[in-house]
């Protein structure tokens, strides 16, 4: 018999692309579902305002058109923020429809049912709405002054309010306090696919086709708002083009799909347009935050405090309860002693926020991150020095920090050097002081931070099931609803480490709530440490149940016989030659053999690591090239480092977007000025380096797999590296800090007004 050598921890190439490669791909606008009749929305075009009638008379008559609606006739009652953070003012109510008045460009006032899309917009471009136009709010600082009020029966527009206890004496003993105000500009989450539905209502039975990150939640919005048995309702998800966290609950349109298919019978589908996406879906980020550290002259930290100012849009949701993300990982990697920490979620003219990719972590690394380089400046030390003097040691672990959280495992000081070992540091410092003494046009910056987020914080249990068939393949059963992560791939290696059959011979299911067991949603990068460990687990407990009829076969005890997972037989220990296989053990069993098992973690996990950013800013034109991006990111044990690479790529990608030039813009009257992609500037491979990954693993003692999330990894740590090397191309010129995103503009008025 083989030694055993377990294929975790390999790099095996993902086995759901293929048919996504070949254009096969099952997305929610791409499925055959003859006579389905295609849902159109009518938007509000201004931000503000009571609507004083609705006239459908004209649309009700064009061909092809089977229905309008408007929220008169929509028996859906208006529904509350989202209870994932307690702390949301739960006074905000949200029709899926306008009702009287209209909050933000693109609010849904109507609806129209017809026979495609074609007529559709033509029916919508037909109905008649009489504004009568409200003043606008679009800046959470006016928002703040509560002059105006969006909703005058709640009497305040602060959505959420979050406050550490009061600390006395945070910066005592402090030589230097700095402060930094910054602003983390709205994103984007842009997926491929935008926001899509298909519900269909026939012989009692609801199915949903849904562009989801959850199935199970879903299903569970589905049955609780329209009162639907469980048995009544069936949600699939094949392939999901992105979500990033914008997709993790129905949207008000959906809800509106499914009572239109309940109401009008039949099949009925949706998928919004690229304008609809940008100025629809949540958005992300939008924070405003004051931060001031204090330390000693030899760059110890005495103290922080943080001030946070987030903005809500129209609507509370998740993005009104972020803060509670950035308060959790206020203290960065660093021991500071001393932590204030107040928020405040406003309202304001503009599309609700919610979460996207870190979901209010990347807010956190930024403030401290951001601040410390300014700090640094001030003591006249090197940023990577002040950060070393700083770090939780890494033999304190678990460590509880001073607001609160417990870090489970880390080593910050190594992923700092190791980082800086591989960009080359000191000769990158060389020859930025040979183009600031050269006075070249193109000058050098180097930027760096070291983060720490935390992952799998979404609590719950996690169920998964594992078959071992007639014919000696398997079939993992799984309640994650994957979009990208490689969950086929990963939940196939855990599988095939465990019972001893090859990859290619186990299938994964997921996505079906007729044939999965209900999982969590697929975010907060809780999967491998979640779902990863169950698989292993309900997979264990089959080859448990297959000891004993090896043991019979064998006539032996079941005490002494294992499996070889090398060959995938069944053997007494010590005597390898004489076997059983797995179609031996099932053939007497007379039927496959199952096992489910269901795992919630005792507690999130914290991956870390540090970035460093090379960019060259040309003097004359403002103009920032990113030249590298090195990055030490340590999630643990890697189930399959091609996996994690493939998140850190696009974690990377999408902190660099935000850094560099990614903004959602409105004018002063609410008016959104990027509802296109001529107008949103989203990230491309033009504006990125082929990224320098380093290998560092430090499992976690939280699960047996030591694995922590790392979907969201990149996104945290890259914005701040980023801007830190833009700032720090600039600062011979007197320049500390510069808000993002970094574009020519903003690049080129800083350095005109430092030259004076």
């Amino acid at each position: 018999m083989g030694e055993r050598v377990s294929i975790l921890g390999n790099r095996v190439v993902r086995t759901e692309d293929p048919h996504l490669l070949l254009g096969e791909g099952g997305y929610v606008d791409s499925l055959d579902l003859p006579g389905a009749l295609r849902v159109s929305f009518v938007r509000s075009t201004v931000p503000h305002a009571v609507i004083r009638s609705i006239d459908v008379s004209e649309a009700r008559a064009m061909p092809g058109v089977v229905a309008v609606h408007t929220a008169a006739e929509l028996d859906l009652g208006p529904f509350p923020p989202p209870a994932f953070f307690p702390h949301l003012d739960a006074r905000f109510l949200r029709h899926p429809l306008a009702r009287d008045r209209v909050r933000f460009v693109g609010e849904p006032v109507a609806v129209i049912l017809a026979e495609d899309r074609y007529r559709g917009a033509d029916a919508a471009e037909a109905v008649v709405v009489d504004y009568d136009p409200l003043p606008v709010l679009v800046d959470i600082e006016e928002s703040a002054k509560e002059e105006l009020l969006l909703f005058p029966e709640v009497g305040t527009n602060v959505g959420a309010v979050l406050d550490l206890p009061p600390v006395d004496g945070i910066f005592d003993g402090a030589d230097v306090v700095v402060s930094q105000k910054m602003i983390n500009r709205r994103m984007a989450p842009a997926p491929l696919e935008g926001r899509a539905l298909a519900a269909r209502w026939a012989d009692g039975r609801l199915t949903l086709w849904a562009s989801t990150q959850g199935v199970a939640g879903t299903k569970q919005t589905a049955m609780a708002i329209f009162g639907l048995d469980a048995s009544a309702v069936r949600v699939i998800a094949a392939d999901v083009g992105g979500g990033f966290g914008a997709k993790g609950g129905a949207s008000p349109e959906e809800l509106i799909v499914i009572w239109l298919a309940l109401r009008h019978g039949g099949t009925v589908r949706w998928a919004e347009s690229r304008s609809e996406n940008l100025t629809g879906m949540t958005q992300a980020r939008g924070q405003v935050q004051t931060v001031e550290i204090g330390a000693t002259a030899d760059g110890r930290i005495v103290g922080l405090r943080m001030d946070i100012m987030q903005e809500g849009g129209a609507y509370p949701d998740i993005g009104c309860g972020l803060p509670a993300m950035t308060m959790l990982m206020a203290s960065g990697v660093y021991a500071i002693p001393k932590i204030g920490f107040t928020s405040r979620s406003y309202l304001t003219n503009t599309t609700p926020v919610g979460a996207f990719r870190g979901a209010g972590r990347p807010e956190a690394a930024y403030a401290i991150e951001r601040t410390i380089d300014v700090l640094a400046r001030r003591l006249g030390m090197d940023p990577a020095e002040l950060r070393r003097r700083n770090f939780i040691a890494a033999d304190a672990f678990p460590v509880v920090t001073s607001v609160g959280t417990s870090y489970d495992s880390g080593d910050y000081a190594t992923a700092l050097s190791r980082a800086l070992a591989a960009a080359g540091y000191e000769d990158l410092r060389a020859e930025q002081a040979r183009r600031r003494e050269a006075r070249s046009l193109k000058q050098l910056g180097i930027g760096m931070s070291c983060y720490v987020e935390i992952t799998g914080a979404m609590p719950g249990p996690e169920p998964a099931q594992v078959e071992v068939n007639l014919d000696g393949s398997a079939t993992v059963y799984t309640g994650s609803t994957p979009h990208g992560q490689g969950h086929l791939t990963s939940w196939a290696m855990v599988a095939s480490d465990r019972l001893g059959i090859p990859m290619e011979r186990i299938e994964v299911i997921h996505g079906d709530t007729d044939r999965v067991p209900d999982g969590g949603m697929t975010g907060g990068s809780r999967s491998a440490q979640t779902c990863g460990v169950v698989v292993g687990r309900a997979a264990d407990k089959v080859v448990e149940r297959a000891r004993s009829l090896a043991a019979d076969l064998l006539e032996a005890s079941v005490d002494d016989v294992v499996l070889d997972t090398a060959s995938g037989r069944f053997h007494v220990a010590g005597t390898p030659s004489v076997s059983v296989s797995w179609t031996d053990v099932t053939a007497r069993a007379g039927t496959g053999l199952s096992a489910e098992d269901v795992f919630e973690p005792v507690g999130p996990t914290f991956p870390f690591g540090t970035n460093v950013s090379v960019v060259e800013v040309d003097m004359e034109t403002g103009q920032v090239e990113v030249l590298r991006m090195v990055g030490c990111d340590d999630a643990g044990r890697l189930l399959n480092p091609m996996l994690a690479e493939g998140q850190l790529h696009g974690g990377l990608a999408a902190g660099i977007a935000q850094g560099l030039l990614e903004e959602i813009a409105y004018d002063a009257e609410g008016n959104p000025l990027t509802s296109t992609f001529a107008d949103y500037s989203a990230i491309s491979a033009t504006e990125l380096p082929s990224f320098e990954l380093v290998h560092m693993e430090t499992p976690t003692p939280l699960n047996e797999l030591g694995a922590k999330g790392i979907g969201e990894s990149g996104t945290v740590g890259a914005t701040p590296c980023l801007v830190n090397a833009v700032v720090d191309a600039l600062s011979h010129l007197g320049i500390e800090h510069l808000d993002m995103p970094t574009t020519p503009q903003r690049v080129w008025t800083a350095i005109r007004s430092a030259r004076g």
